[in-house]
């Protein structure tokens, strides 16, 4: 029988243990010990909540984990956020773990997922929340590489463009209200466009912008504007969302009038997150949440639409039963295959079994039922629905008077830097 070890033996024996089973823990564990904030060399050290406090903000990710766990984390989580409501993102092009956000405090600032301190880049002017202050707060933002350049707009309608190191290069008043959206044509560094609540779009040389009057070309429209995308794929296009009823696609080869004007209702109220159409990154398609109005048409569904600008024409649509709210958010996955839909407080992921362009876009009375899969908790089905039932009789006239107006006049697409500088060269 063996002797009866000491403290102290039996001390040194379980650290020998624990050495031992530290050095042979599997690589799944460590993982699962990093996102539960245990202790480990991989990562900073958390623990549930309650036990230890936390001296700074930690992964996005790891506060995901824990609230899928239950945990209740809104005030770890608001350390991670800007303060106040977000205006715009846009993801450091050079680094994918930080992100640019304009703030609803006035603050355009670069955050890091990797927990680091934020960079305060810019703030708009001090004010307080009374009848006797204007409060400023930034709405936008984007990031150029080439031009090393931020861009963002506030809610008085000033534009501010600033180096990457938050530098002012150049600061003005170009919009008689509120700037919803300032966004670099990727093709073409030098030309800028920018969207206001004051129902029109811009276009700007940014080589010899100066003041309000020195903009390229001024896009009227008949209600407050929300975006204007270029599209990613030759940024030959651009496309506009208003606060009503209006998806506008414009082209390079004549950017003073739009190529298509579709009606889609999408209005806007001051508790719904913004409609804002959005592009396919690979073909040209555009993706955007419907919010059913009787005026236009009667028994319509909360759905998402996806047209194709080339016609105009409504070419698919989903909808879900069980989640049945208004989907404000649509974003295409960076290879076209998969939506994702932001819904109040739900996230909804659609995607299809074959490709969205297989061959030619068919008519969606053609369109099989079975094209989209929502994946949720529990089985979604697709519901489509013909484009002229969706639009009615009033819906369709109106789209119809809308682009008989333009088809004396619509030429082909010309895409391409060069024949964009050639098209601004004519018009200066």
């Amino acid at each position: 029988m063996k002797n009866k070890p000491t403290k102290s033996q039996a001390n040194g024996s379980k650290s020998k243990v624990k050495k031992g089973a530290a050095e042979h823990t599997s690589l799944s564990k460590k993982l699962r010990d990093k996102i539960d904030g245990e202790t480990s060399k991989e990562g900073p050290s958390y623990s549930s909540a309650g036990a230890h406090r936390k001296t700074g903000p930690g992964s996005i990710l790891h506060y995901i984990y824990r609230s899928t766990l239950g945990q209740s984390l809104h005030s770890q989580m608001r350390q991670n956020g800007a303060g106040d409501f977000i205006g715009g993102m846009k993801f450091c092009p050079t680094d994918f773990s930080r992100v640019y956000a304009a703030s609803g405090e006035g603050k355009l600032t670069l955050h890091s997922f990797e927990g680091h301190t934020p960079t305060l880049l810019s703030r708009t002017q001090d004010c307080s929340h009374d009848h006797h202050n204007v409060c400023f707060w930034y709405c936008c933002v984007d990031v150029s590489v080439s031009r090393q350049m931020l861009v963002t707009g506030d809610n008085m309608g000033e534009l501010l463009l600033l180096g990457l190191d938050g530098k002012k290069i150049f600061s003005s008043k170009l919009h008689k209200a509120k700037v919803t959206h300032a966004e670099f044509n990727s093709r073409c560094d030098w030309l800028l466009a920018t969207a206001s609540v004051d129902h029109t779009v811009k276009l700007w040389d940014l080589r010899n912008i100066k003041d309000k009057k020195s903009f390229l070309y001024e896009m009227p429209h008949e209600k407050a504007v929300n975006s204007a995308y270029f599209n990613p794929l030759d940024a030959s296009k651009l496309l506009t969302t208003d606060q009503h009823d209006q998806i506008r696609v414009y082209s390079s080869s004549d950017w003073s009038k739009p190529q298509h004007i579709i009606q889609h209702p999408h209005r806007q109220f001051q508790h719904l997150t913004p409609i804002k159409a959005t592009w396919h990154p690979l073909y040209d398609l555009i993706v955007a949440g419907r919010y059913p109005d009787d005026r236009i048409c009667t028994g319509d569904q909360r759905s998402i639409d996806v047209f194709d600008s080339n016609s105009g024409e409504l070419v698919f649509q989903m909808y879900d039963s069980t989640a049945s709210g208004i989907k404000s958010i649509n974003k295409f996955s960076p290879m076209g295959d998969v939506i994702a839909s932001g819904m109040g407080v739900t996230l909804l992921i659609w995607d299809h079994d074959e490709s969205l362009v297989s061959g030619r876009h068919k008519p969606i009375e053609e369109t099989s039922a079975d094209w989209v899969r929502g994946q949720r908790r529990g089985q979604r089905r697709g519901q489509q629905r013909s484009g002229r039932d969706r639009r009615g009789p009033t819906g369709d006239a109106k789209l119809k008077k809308k682009l008989a107006s333009l088809e004396e006049t619509e030429t082909k697409t010309k895409t391409g830097c060069t024949k964009q500088k050639q098209t601004q060269k004519r018009k200066l």
